[in-house]
């Protein structure tokens, strides 16, 4: 009946140490990488560990430290740049030593409480990736953390938290540059307000506008934009808007892929083509842009280097608390693929669209 029961419950160290004839203290020793054993003891106990299926209690490490080596990272599923993001951090964080938690936030899920989640965990720094909080409501967060705060994707220097973010501006103006430069004339913008960086990537379309003479063609979306398939729902709500028109721009641009793939695949289900008779470009250079059935030109935010520098500088204040928050801006390319082009010299109409 106790043999039952032992061979349910998970190993301890203390079934190492039986195994090979040691003490508790020298496994843990060994468990914790510190020094007192030998290279031979460190083998044998990391060899009945693995036997035995020994995993360590990461909770109870934690506790024991005199430092937390956690960094909580909070992401928006529904952002589809962001895993690639945590991907990157879980590699940096890895490289200085620190393990990740993650905590989603989510449309019945808010900022607050995936941050008092890992709070509980006595994270080391907090990592907030994709918020569509503004500076106000990050301000107050990261002042009642006690903990520093890095804010991933938008913002600018405060002293309250630090920020990564990429030069979205400047990425969508190289977009609108390239455009113009095929001859486009007529070049609307999706503008999903909600969205945490809509307001810096809208001023680059609108300083381009004004660089290249062109009139300005605004597509606001009301919504939440933590909300699932809210950037999908948005580039279908823009092509319908657009195929409603009687003459259409000849060329879009979405300021995130999800809502470009949307667009382009309601535009092209109600008959257009792209980008013989109209032009889709977005902004990430998210997987799903990359799919040979999609071959969305993009603007490039690369996830490394916005992982390495979120990690960066969570560790740099968590390290040393008295240090200000900076902000780190991460540079962006232009990514030209299929479904951008010259435009034809005369415009598809939606009426003709319709009389197909």
């Amino acid at each position: 009946m106790n043999n039952d029961a032992n061979s349910r419950r998970p190993p301890t160290m203390a079934d190492i140490a039986a195994r090979i004839g040691v003490s508790r203290q020298l496994v843990s020793l060994v468990m914790r990488d510190q020094p007192g054993a030998s290279d031979e003891t460190r083998r044998r106990v990391r060899e009945a560990a693995k036997e035995l299926g020994f995993t360590p209690h990461v909770g109870a490490r934690s506790l024991r430290r005199a430092q937390s080596k956690d960094l909580g990272v909070i992401f928006a599923p529904t952002h589809s740049p962001e895993p690639e993001i945590v991907e990157a951090i879980y590699t940096a964080g890895a490289a200085r030593g620190y393990d990740v938690m993650l905590s989603a936030q989510t449309a019945t899920r808010s900022t607050d409480q995936a941050v008092d989640d890992l709070l509980g965990h006595r994270c080391a720094a907090l990592i907030v990736i994709g918020s569509n909080l503004d500076h106000a409501n990050l301000r107050t967060t990261a002042e009642r953390t006690l903990v520093p705060v890095v804010v991933v994707g938008q913002g600018r220097r405060n002293q309250h938290y630090d920020v990564v973010r990429s030069s979205g501006d400047k990425g969508i103006s190289e977009l609108m540059d390239y455009l113009a430069g095929l001859g486009h004339r007529r070049i609307a913008y999706v503008d999903p307000a909600s969205m945490a960086p809509a307001a810096l990537r809208r001023r680059g379309y609108e300083r381009s506008l004004k660089r290249h003479d062109l009139s300005r063609d605004l597509l606001s979306l009301p919504g939440d934009s933590l909300a699932r398939n809210y950037f999908e729902e948005a580039g279908s709500a823009a092509a319908s808007e657009l195929l409603r028109r009687r003459t259409l721009p000849t060329a879009v641009v979405a300021p995130n892929d999800d809502t470009a793939v949307s667009l382009l695949q309601t535009l092209v289900r109600n008959g257009l083509r792209v980008p013989e008779d109209i032009s889709v470009a977005g902004f990430d250079d998210a997987p799903i842009a990359r799919l040979t059935s999609v071959d969305l030109t993009s603007v490039r935010q690369d996830p490394d280097l916005l992982g390495a520098a979120a990690v960066e500088a969570a560790v740099r204040r968590a390290e040393q608390l008295e240090l200000p928050p900076r902000e780190s801006v991460i540079e962006t390319s232009l990514v030209v693929r299929g479904s951008t082009a010259a435009p034809r010299r005369r415009t598809r109409s939606s009426a003709a669209v319709a009389a197909r």
